[in-house]
């Protein structure tokens, strides 16, 4: 089970679920230290700002980033749950959440978009990311099609808890 949630909820999302792989999209200044119950290595942390464009003292999100997430995901064996947060739980996690959907489902990005806007009506995927996993993994672009198809999101200061099951 995938879990996407924001910073200030992710301590107790963690105790509740039973974590067992966790990623921290989060500027550096924000990053959390591991949580207790979840292994070190089970815990990726990617220090970026949410940002799609250099900005002065921003980390944009860059292929290295992008390339050490898609090997995290690939690392998950799927029978654990795995949270995936960032600040608000809106656009950095959901990126994520949107690559660990379409990860294993080539061809399939637009089923992936469509889930998560059912789950998610405010996820708003970080467009960088997206763009950057789409080259990576060699997709031609349907992964940042499937980004643009989900449409506007709804606006939320900070994203609840949500529960997504991965592609049949």
């Amino acid at each position: 089970m995938i879990y996407v949630c924001n910073l200030h909820d992710m301590p107790q999302h963690v105790r509740s679920l039973r974590v067992g792989y966790l990623v921290s999209l989060v500027q550096p200044e924000f990053q959390p230290p591991t949580p207790s119950g979840v292994p070190a290595d089970r815990h990726l942390r990617v220090a970026v700002h949410d940002i799609s464009e250099p900005e002065y003292g921003g980390v944009v999100p860059g292929e290295a980033h992008v390339r050490e997430l898609l090997a995290f995901l690939q690392s998950w064996p799927g029978d654990e749950p795995l949270l995936l947060h960032c600040y608000a739980g809106v656009s950095r996690s959901m990126a994520a959440a949107l690559l660990a959907l379409s990860l294993e489902n080539d061809g399939r990005e637009m089923e992936a978009a469509r889930v998560l806007r059912a789950a998610a009506p405010h996820a708003q995927p970080n467009a960088l990311m997206v763009a950057l996993a789409d080259r990576l993994l060699g997709r031609q672009g349907r992964l940042v099609a499937a980004k643009e198809a989900m449409g506007p999101a709804t606006l939320v200061f900070e994203g609840p808890l949500v529960k997504l099951s991965p592609l049949p």
